[in-house]
């Protein structure tokens, strides 16, 4: 198998992503922000055995509260979990008391299962910019580490491919907005990623590195070509291993797992696509201008 570079033409698919992402936003149809962003109330009930989703939707419909979701939970599938944007903190218990009303009407059996959590749109910012300085902070701890353990350069390409993993599962919480909400788990996920790409880079860099010893003279594009191919194997074994696992997740699991597993899959893909595909080559391009610089 032949190894090419096109770095260019990733990097142009990835932009025209995350382009549409930021269009998509600016028109009003950005992030799908659940209660944990964007604040709200969440209530979890047990009904006393299986019921129907559209009843409960029903009972806040007649509420006319907005924005909400209903998800079945449980192993006998007799709890629903109910999540209640733009509440205000001083509506909560009328809101509940009102809710609990309306549901009993149809199931009798009904009984508090868990706590019910409001959440503010403070809170909200405040995850929010936690979350930033996460990705901030790790994100100059890895370029120190791989500057020191490698060299300058591939400190810079590691931390680029690290923040284009961030951007894209952000665009695509954008794009898949109709299918999922952004609610802390995603920041689990994201810090979850962070640290996945940057072991898939630091394998190929690696081997980047022993190559570069043995080929001196080679342009460096040829160093990540040859590096790249000979991990070929173990990326794909991984990549596969771990991707079966989350499928399985986001498949038989609840929509709690599903917010944590769907940004991971698309994690995942995103950091082995850098990883092989642009990484290495901005590692490339730094050392052949460092080169004619020398030279010149």
């Amino acid at each position: 198998m032949t190894i090419k570079n096109r770095s260019k033409l990733c990097l142009m698919i990835s932009a025209a992503i995350m382009v549409v992402a930021i269009v998509l936003s600016v028109c009003g149809m950005g992030i799908n922000l659940g209660i944990d962003f964007a604040g709200g109330l969440a209530m979890q009930y047990n009904l006393g055995g299986q019921f129907q989703e559209s009843d409960v939707a029903d009972v806040l419909k007649a509420m006319n509260v907005g924005d909400f979701t209903v998800t079945t939970q449980g192993a006998n599938k007799d709890e629903v979990n109910v999540r209640i944007k733009s509440v205000g903190e001083d509506d909560v218990q009328a809101v509940q008391a009102a809710f609990e009303e309306g549901l009993k009407a149809t199931y009798p059996n009904l009984s508090q299962a868990g706590d019910v959590n409001y959440v503010g749109p403070v809170a909200g910012a405040t995850l929010l910019s936690n979350a930033f300085w996460s990705v901030l902070i790790a994100s100059a701890l890895m370029l120190v580490y791989i500057a020191i353990r490698f060299d300058f350069n591939s400190g810079v390409a590691a931390v680029f491919g690290l923040l284009h993993d961030v951007l894209m599962m952000l665009a695509f919480m954008v794009l898949l907005r109709g299918i999922i909400q952004m609610n802390s788990s995603f920041i689990a996920a994201m810090l979850t990623i962070v640290g996945y790409s940057i072991n898939n880079t630091i394998v190929i860099f690696d081997r980047i590195r022993e190559n570069a010893k043995k080929m001196p003279t080679e342009n460096r594009d040829e160093v990540v070509n040859r590096s790249i191919k000979e991990c070929l194997g173990r990326t794909i074994n991984t990549t596969l291993t771990t991707l079966i696992t989350i499928v399985a997740l986001y498949i038989l699991g609840v929509d709690a797992i599903k917010e944590f597993a769907l940004p991971i899959i698309i994690g995942i893909l995103s950091g082995v696509y850098s990883a092989n595909m642009i990484n290495g080559y901005i590692w490339a391009a730094l050392e052949n201008a460092k080169r004619k610089s020398k030279k010149a």
